[in-house]
C-alpha cells in the first residue's frame, strides 16, 4: 500500500486546500526544497516553518514535488508545469497558480 504524504499548514480540507486558496481547483500541495515537507501555498509555509522558504533548483525539475489534493499523484515539477490537469484523475488546477511560481522555482 502506498503512503500518503503528509500536508503541513492550514489546511481547510482533504484536497490540500488552506486557509489562504481555497477556490475549487485549490487542489496542489508543493513539497518544498527547504524542508522536504508537503505544503499547500507559501504562505502556509511562511506561517508554520521555522526557516525561510528555498526554490526548487531548475536542474531538480525532474523530483517529484506536487501533490495532487484529489487523487493523490505525486507529480515532478516539470510535468506539473506542463499541464493544466492532474494527469491521473483529470482534475483542474488553477491556472493563477503561476502568479507565485517564483515562490517556489527557479526561472
Amino acid at each position: 500500500m502506498t503512503r500518503t504524504p503528509e500536508v503541513f499548514g492550514k489546511t481547510v480540507d482533504e484536497h490540500t486546500r488552506c486557509v489562504h486558496y481555497a477556490t475549487e481547483l485549490d487542489i496542489i500541495a508543493i513539497r518544498f526544497a527547504c524542508c522536504d515537507r508537503y505544503f499547500p501555498c507559501h504562505l502556509c509555509h511562511s506561517e508554520t516553518a521555522d526557516h525561510p522558504a528555498m526554490q526548487w533548483p531548475t536542474d531538480k525539475f525532474d523530483q517529484p514535488a506536487i501533490l495532487c489534493g484529489n487523487c493523490w499523484s505525486e507529480l515532478t515539477i516539470a510535468a506539473y508545469k506542463s499541464v493544466d490537469i492532474c494527469p491521473e484523475c483529470h482534475a483542474p488546477f488553477n491556472p493563477r497558480c503561476a502568479a507565485h511560481s517564483d515562490f517556489y522555482f527557479s526561472s
